[in-house]
């Protein structure tokens, strides 16, 4: 078995590659969506898979979650449950697109690829990293309010974006995604702890910024997908319906980003020098415009 970051490329027919410059016609975001994410911070009911994917990678899922799979070691990070709290459970993981074929091509969705590339301002795309974020039914735990670019500031510049995508159906019921429209303008915040007290984040905000924040649910059916701005604060509360919420994110920036740091910029990889391009094995281009 293979460390699949050495492909750059689908290696499945999970999603079907478009040919030319009119198949990516269909994936195109319009002005409209994307004038909202400009102002709003976000944009939501992005749809990402078919029932067929859904059920590849709901299946992947279940292998990848399992702490004997043989390419275990792969994972970045890999929590059975982040919260440490068995009443609680968040389980949260990256680095699955080296372990699972239908988790590596995701990567290279063409609805994925396309949107990323416009909501980073029509930029070449590099992989920065995935996350996978399961709560099961009845005692799913919370993801506190948060900024993602708070615990990436070991890269720079700040042009990043982050891709949210249901594979359950998800509600207020079982603990969807909430953001907190136009926060993306309040700066960067301190981090608090991931899986942490839900409002940790409060105790780093202004007066001003708790005034105006006014969090709204993003219900999105299975296959559907939400993107952010690094700097929108965003959370989920726990989840304690029957239901399960497995979702999977795709992070991502634009190209030309650098390490603003001599460690690792990921647990297991080779450091890459301060102020060295991010690219590479574990950085692949995933997407050029000018290519199309």
């Amino acid at each position: 078995m293979q460390d699949l970051a050495d492909f750059h490329s689908s290696i499945s027919e999970l999603f079907p590659q478009p040919k030319t410059k009119a198949d990516w016609e269909q994936y195109r975001l319009s002005q409209e969506q994307l004038d909202f994410f400009n102002e709003e911070g976000y944009l939501a009911d992005v749809k990402l898979l078919n029932e067929d994917q859904i059920e590849a990678l709901k299946k992947a899922l279940d292998e990848v979650m399992d702490p004997a799979h043989p390419l275990h070691h792969l994972f970045h990070e890999f929590h059975s449950n982040e919260s440490g709290d068995p009443n609680k459970v968040l389980f949260h993981s990256l680095g699955h697109w080296r372990v699972h074929p239908a988790f590596h091509d995701v990567i290279w969705n063409p609805a994925f690829r396309m949107a990323a590339s416009q909501l980073l301002g029509d930029r070449a795309v590099r992989f920065w990293h995935d996350q996978l974020f399961c709560k099961p039914a009845h005692h799913g735990g919370n993801v506190a309010w948060h900024q993602d670019y708070s615990y990436w500031t070991r890269t720079i510049e700040m042009q990043h974006l982050t891709c949210w995508c249901g594979l359950d159906d998800a509600n207020e019921e079982n603990g969807c995604l909430q953001y907190v429209p136009r926060s993306h303008r309040w700066g960067l915040l301190e981090k608090p702890a991931l899986a942490g007290e839900m409002d940790g984040l409060m105790h780093m905000m202004s007066e001003e910024q708790k005034a105006n924040f006014k969090p709204v649910p993003i219900p999105l059916k299975a296959g559907h997908g939400a993107f952010h701005h690094p700097l929108l604060v965003h959370g989920s509360f726990a989840n304690f319906s029957a239901r399960s919420r497995k979702a999977f994110v795709l992070n991502v920036f634009a190209d030309g980003t650098v390490s603003d740091t001599d460690e690792p910029l990921l647990e297991g990889i080779p450091a890459i020098k301060k102020g060295s391009k991010l690219e590479g094995k574990f950085f692949p281009l995933i997407f050029d415009p000018s290519e199309i």
